[in-house]
């Protein structure tokens, strides 16, 4: 896009200081332990953010948290009436038959038990879905309407692709740490604490025999988390690279680009390459911790064996009292403590592999919009003689990823637009047009100096009030993937069927959609693409018409275009730029010969300013222009 001296996209892509290419070299490695290392004191941290999105839900966590409580501590009720159980009913002291009576109802006790601690397992799984879907839901949402808030050049420097995986892989790969981790935590470690202190009211040599070996397990899961944690940001970088693979080369755009240089093979490859990468990162966090795991479970799972073992020998010594029902009801609670305590461990583990994920999404979130609203910020005067006005003055620009040594892509530029002028930029390319309709909607900010809209500088005016009085029509037309009237509304949500229609006819663009069959509800495809190009750039300018600004700024908006369409579609112009302010960026002078006002841009600088007449007759830098662009569009004379 000419004028874009400098601009975003020249030069070595960058990724806002945020996505980098992935290295595929040793030293990756190393990379990834270095960000491990840098993550690991900010853990804490990220705890108390993730804690901070429950916020909202106080009251249904209060009621998790009683609900969790109560089934935590109603699950060790079981075994300690097993114990009475072997010990009052099947085997009474002395030899006598069994108890029936005794037995009957320490059965229905647990019965009742396991009933009531099943219904409540369904409740709490509701609640826990319940919020933590809405907290992910929340989040999602948060992260969107941030990233709506960044300035121009964050996108210009970030592909599309990344961003959306962190709107969709990074949130939903919390999915499981939001919906089940307060839950999980709670529920278990009451379970630990209650099997523990049961564990201890029944024997406390035997306790010591099941826990001895638990800090080295607690040792080895933290290690364990670490290296998932590591695996879990390289697999988001991969499926970062998967979608943004998938964005630029299953686009229309990417495969009109990708058939016409029959390189489909080689976009196949790229994304066979990094499905290969993102496979063996699968199957590499799947299997992390696996052999942790099954070593805990062997262990646990081992220990009533060791029980076994030990009581006998305590027995044998006659060192403890210990009965048949000690030892069932004892290995009872040992092996109902295995899965609160290798639950504890997966969450410890989700919550360190989660924590990768995290960062990159509150990354994102801490992000600093570089133009954003002062507190104080006015709305644009809707009345006024100066309503409509543009000016610049003594501004100085560079974009800001161009390095410090780089000549600004505007110095020094000074103009006054009057309200209901026609004011057209030319000059060669690259050499700051677009850059100047970039800064009157404060798209950019301004490196020195000072852009008025109305008489205010912009950086005083609030960007929603600021935009909302600007049209704009670019030669890159976009349109949605639905109806012609949906796009015209995207002007005007509130249009009715007759402004739509006004709009377009203004636009010339009514006759041909009135042909359609579907007319106003013809779906224009991805892009627009199952219109023309002069078809799309007649519902832009309809859409802008909607919109109804007092200053529109058309950037090349027929350069574009064949002859006939160009004709159509200036048409449309010339009756879109009536009775307001218009600043039209031009390739073709043939279309502002009529301007109340041109400038010549030439290297960042205002080097001439007069009307078509005036700076023809001066025989400069535009009667150069203009000269050029006669003897280009001259047929060939006859052979």
């Amino acid at each position: 896009m000419s004028g874009m001296h400098g601009a975003p996209g020249h030069g070595p892509r960058q990724q806002a200081g945020i996505e980098r290419p992935r290295k595929r070299v040793s030293g990756a490695d190393a990379a990834a332990q270095r960000a491990e290392n840098a993550l690991a004191p900010r853990i804490p941290h990220l705890l108390a953010r993730i804690g901070a999105l429950f916020a909202p839900h106080r009251s249904t966590l209060i009621v998790t948290v009683v609900l969790v409580l109560v089934s935590a501590a109603l699950s060790v009720v079981p075994p300690l009436l097993t114990q009475r159980a072997f010990d009052d009913g099947l085997f009474p002291a002395g030899g006598a038959p069994p108890n029936l009576s005794v037995l009957g109802v320490l059965v229905a006790l647990m019965l009742g038990v396991f009933l009531v601690n099943a219904l409540l397992g369904v409740w709490q799984t509701w609640l826990t879905a319940s919020v933590g879907n809405q907290v992910m839901g929340a989040l999602r949402v948060r992260l969107f309407t941030h990233l709506q808030a960044m300035e121009l050049s964050f996108f210009t420097k970030t592909k599309t692709g990344v961003i959306q995986s962190r709107l969709q892989n990074d949130v939903g790969g919390v999915a499981t740490v939001l919906t089940n981790t307060i839950s999980s935590i709670l529920g278990n470690t009451v379970t630990v604490i209650a099997a523990f202190v049961a564990m201890l009211l029944l024997n406390w040599q035997l306790t010591i025999v099941a826990v001895v070996l638990m800090p080295i397990l607690v040792f080895a899961q933290r290690r364990v988390g670490q290296v998932r944690a590591r695996i879990a940001g390289k697999t988001q970088e991969s499926l970062s690279d998967m979608t943004a693979i998938t964005q630029e080369t299953l686009s229309v755009s990417g495969i009109l680009l990708s058939k016409s240089f029959t390189r489909q093979q080689n976009e196949i490859d790229r994304y066979a390459e990094e499905n290969r990468n993102q496979v063996r990162l699968q199957v590499s966090q799947q299997m992390s911790g696996q052999w942790f795991f099954a070593t805990v479970s062997v262990f646990l799972s081992a220990i009533p064996a060791i029980v076994y073992l030990v009581a006998g020998a305590l027995m044998f010594n006659g060192t403890t009292d210990v009965t048949p029902g000690t030892i069932v009801a004892f290995t009872t609670v040992q092996a109902r403590l295995i899965f609160p305590l290798l639950g504890l461990m997966r969450v410890a583990l989700d919550l360190q592999t989660s924590s990768a994920l995290f960062a990159r999404i509150f990354e994102y979130l801490d992000l600093k919009p570089a133009i954003s609203d002062k507190p104080d910020a006015a709305l644009v005067p809707s009345v006024g003689s100066e309503r409509g006005r543009v000016e610049f003055d003594r501004v100085r620009f560079n974009y800001p990823d161009a390095g410090g040594d780089a000549r600004p892509t505007l110095d020094d530029v000074s103009l006054i637009i009057e309200p209901g002028q026609f004011a057209a930029f030319v000059g060669p390319s690259g050499a700051g047009k677009t850059t100047v309709s970039y800064l009157i909607p404060r798209f950019y900010e301004v490196s020195d100096g000072r852009v008025l809209f109305s008489g205010l500088d912009v950086r005083n005016l609030q960007q929603e009030s600021l935009v909302s009085h600007i049209g704009i029509v670019s030669q890159e037309t976009y349109l949605f993937h639905a109806t012609i009237a949906e796009n015209l509304r995207y002007a005007k949500p509130e249009a009715t069927d007759a402004e739509l229609v006004a709009a377009a006819r203004a636009a010339n663009i009514h006759d041909t959609i009135d042909s359609f069959p579907e007319k106003y509800d013809t779906m224009v495809g991805e892009r627009g693409y199952r219109l023309s190009g002069g078809e799309k750039q007649r519902i832009a300018i309809a859409r802008v018409l909607l919109k109804d600004p007092p200053v529109l700024i058309l950037d090349e908006a027929t350069s574009a275009l064949d002859s006939i369409s160009e004709s159509v579609v200036q048409s449309a112009l010339d009756t879109a730029s009536h009775g307001r302010t218009t600043i039209a960026i031009a390739h073709r002078l043939s279309t502002i010969v009529d301007a109340d006002v041109i400038f010549v841009v030439s290297e960042g600088r205002i080097v001439e300013r007069g009307t078509h007449a005036e700076l023809l007759t001066r025989g400069q830098v535009y009667a150069s222009l203009y000269a050029r662009q006669i003897t280009s569009d001259s047929p060939a004379p006859a052979p």
